[in-house]
């Protein structure tokens, strides 16, 4: 398995479902507050809203939690709507940002019991750190060590009952210790189109923008099956209909707009076609190991893998092999290309 780069680069495309600096008032906006705002992911929100009842009912916190699936997908946003629903006050913070023990012993001292503990990215945690953190979550005290060598002595602290709600696009870096730990783990799925053209219609009214039920089809159709996708197109194609047409998103409108952009209308950009392209014009189709077309690209590793084969694959046109990737029949007719000495 490939390691994690923290210093990947993260593409800023509009299509790209990690979060960049355009989306931190977007998200702070259009975040939903409680279960019945947040669409989608059902059986998700079911088991969690029987979950905090059952802890509420008892007067105990709930047990540590772990959200995981592809970036974009609301882990963010349910850990906040499950703070709200517990009734208490959330502590965030990111697995790169806690480089030392003493970073984790800050924030779990300032915790009170029944406090939610966010860490974004958590498969990113420092190893010293992730192992102060297993008796912090199984006996709520802190192992601080002063010192070093034969005079070195430990200092036990105890800690309020927190709720560790743990976040991350790659549960299978989460070493097995750390993974066990967690008393319910979640898979977030990608959205179905009309769940995604649910959620635009909700940002539309939000942001006050007018759109026809044909113009946030379109949206949905192009937003990769990601919410977070789906809210920054809207804001591009809002900018489009207040410059190029009337202030009212339709689908011409809205098909002009990502034209614009060169998103086609099933949300691939010109570094997905490129993928495709050159999978086949440089290796024949595949396979080809990650490594050799991420160097082909010019992209991370990591950027490949996180950000844009998952979509690919979900549209049937990009798959995974022993031997390495490779394009399907479907993705040679996407580009309108005749399919030869492929493994299909």
């Amino acid at each position: 398995m490939p390691k994690t780069n923290a210093n990947a680069k993260i593409p800023g495309s509009v299509t790209s479902p990690v979060c960049q600096s355009e989306d931190t008032y977007l998200d702070a906006t259009l975040r939903p507050k409680e279960f019945k705002e947040y669409i989608g992911q059902d059986k998700i929100k079911e088991s969690l809203s029987i979950t905090i009842k059952a802890a509420k009912n008892r007067g105990d916190s709930l047990d540590h939690l772990l959200f995981y699936g592809p970036a974009g997908l609301g882990k963010t946003t349910l850990a906040h709507i499950v703070t709200r629903e517990m009734q208490t006050n959330i502590k965030a913070t990111s697995g790169p940002a806690l480089e030392r023990t003493g970073d984790l012993a800050s924030l779990l001292t300032n915790l009170e019991d029944g406090d939610i503990l966010f860490i974004d990215e958590i498969h990113r945690l420092n190893r010293t750190v992730e192992e102060a953190l297993y008796p912090a979550m199984e006996d709520f005290h802190l192992d601080i060590v002063i010192g070093k060598g034969p005079g070195a002595q430990v200092l036990q602290l105890n800690l309020p009952r927190f709720t560790l709600v743990g976040a991350t696009t790659r549960v299978g870096l989460l070493t097995n210790p750390l993974r066990s730990r967690f008393g319910g783990l979640y898979r977030l799925h990608l959205y179905s189109e009309d769940e995604i053209k649910q959620i635009v219609f909700r940002s539309a009214k939000i942001l006050g923008i007018p759109i026809k039920t044909d113009g946030a089809e379109f949206i949905a159709q192009c937003s990769r099956c990601n919410p977070r996708v789906a809210n920054r197109l809207l804001k591009r194609v809002r900018d489009f209909a207040q410059v190029k047409g009337n202030g009212i998103i339709t689908r011409e409108i809205a098909k002009k707009a990502l034209k614009m952009l060169e998103i086609d209308s099933l949300g691939l950009e010109g570094i997905d076609r490129e993928i495709l392209r050159v999978t086949i014009e440089k290796f024949n189709g595949g396979p080809v190991g990650v490594q050799t077309l991420a160097a082909a690209l010019g992209e991370e590793e990591d950027t490949l893998i996180d950000v844009y084969e998952p979509y690919l694959m979900v549209l049937g046109f990009f798959t995974r092999t022993p031997r390495g990737r490779v394009v399907t029949p479907k993705g040679y007719e996407h580009l309108g290309m005749k399919c030869v000495d492929s493994l299909f």
